[in-house]
């Protein structure tokens, strides 16, 4: 299968593709300082909770490389705002919050260490975290992959694929490692609206990868759950609480009630890195609200007439009773989710 380098650490620079280009353009951009970063993972070139999260690290990096000062007091007061303003770009996804605390913990344990010593051991860190990220995706593709039958047909909503991760994906990482399995897999592609990540990324992800995908509007996907098109739904997620309620793409709660309707087993895949154990249900994840314009105009052309109030929410969360299974790469946790999750974290 094709290897898509969705964020790379190159020559102490972090290169992206650009993501809101693709697919008409594969772009890939240099970022030199923590500032050009933090500006990517707002204005959406990198997105994808596990992405997101290898390019704070990376931020947080490239950052500290920069600092100049050999002073340990000074450098950790500036190292704070770096990792305090990459903190703030999505609110959404967990996994930004935690690779820069990981960072951060990496910069306290490593404290007594020359700064220029320092320095190197959180680049060594973010690649750590980068490489890691490829090896759970794969983990949970072949944990994933066991509950998606030979010759069946899988929705996704969003993109939750390599372009979402540091590689190989998390929902699309399941699809990959059933194809892998030597399972024949189709997959039914929602557009994703407002800012089409299934049309334009999952779609274009999966040509690449000589995968059958066919590709529907958001309001097609109970039509074809009704017709019989669909056997599965599988989705990655960008928060999920203690209890198993998952934050996902706008639209991922009514693919659920659509799936629980048809009797059509609806799986989450996302990393441990994912499930916030701090957050007790999906009622207290934050949601983050974007530009109305992403919904008012395509490509810069207005869609919709001036002077109309506009909400742009983009995630909601699906109530874990609707969720048939949550993939992991420590393997596959179900009901009593809360109960299930805690055990998860006590796995080695």
């Amino acid at each position: 299968m094709n290897t898509i380098k969705t964020i790379e650490w190159v020559k102490n620079n972090v290169v992206m593709i650009d993501q809101r280009l693709l697919p008409e353009k594969e772009v890939y951009n240099t970022y030199r300082d923590y500032k050009g970063v933090a500006e990517a993972i707002k204005k959406m070139v990198v997105r994808g909770a596990p992405a997101i999260g290898v390019a704070g690290a990376f931020g947080v990096a490239i950052g500290a490389s920069k600092i100049k000062t050999d002073d340990m007091k000074a450098f950790k007061r500036e190292f704070a705002g770096i990792a305090k303003l990459l903190a703030s770009t999505r609110p959404t996804a967990v996994n930004l919050f935690w690779a820069i605390d990981r960072m951060t913990r990496t910069a306290e344990e490593n404290s007594r260490l020359s700064v220029a010593e320092l320095k190197k051991r959180l680049i060594d860190e973010a690649r750590r975290i980068h490489r890691e990220d490829i090896e759970i995706n794969r983990a949970m593709g072949r944990h994933g992959q066991k509950l998606i039958k030979d010759n069946s047909t899988v929705l996704t909503h969003c993109n939750a694929g390599a372009l979402a991760t540091a590689g190989y994906g998390t929902a699309l990482g399941v699809i990959r490692g059933a194809v892998e399995a030597g399972k024949n897999i189709k997959v039914f592609a929602d557009e994703t609206r407002p800012f089409l990540q299934g049309s334009r990324l999952t779609a274009w992800e999966l040509k690449k990868d000589n995968i059958d995908v066919t590709l529907i509007t958001d309001n097609m996907a109970g039509y074809m759950m009704k017709k019989g098109f669909i056997n599965s739904v599988v989705v990655g997620a960008d928060r999920i609480a203690a209890n198993g309620d998952t934050a996902n793409k706008i639209g991922t709660y009514s693919v659920a009630i659509l799936a629980k309707e048809h009797g059509i087993p609806f799986y989450v895949a996302a990393p441990t890195s994912t499930i916030d154990v701090k957050i007790k249900h999906g009622d207290f994840i934050p949601i983050e609200e974007r530009d109305e314009t992403e919904v008012t105009h395509m490509k810069g052309i207005r869609i919709a007439p001036k002077g109309i109030n506009v909400k742009n929410p983009a995630f909601d969360v699906t109530p874990a009773r609707l969720i048939s299974a949550i993939i992991t790469e420590k393997g596959v946790v179900r009901a009593p989710y809360a109960g299930n999750i805690r055990k998860l974290f006590k796995k080695t």
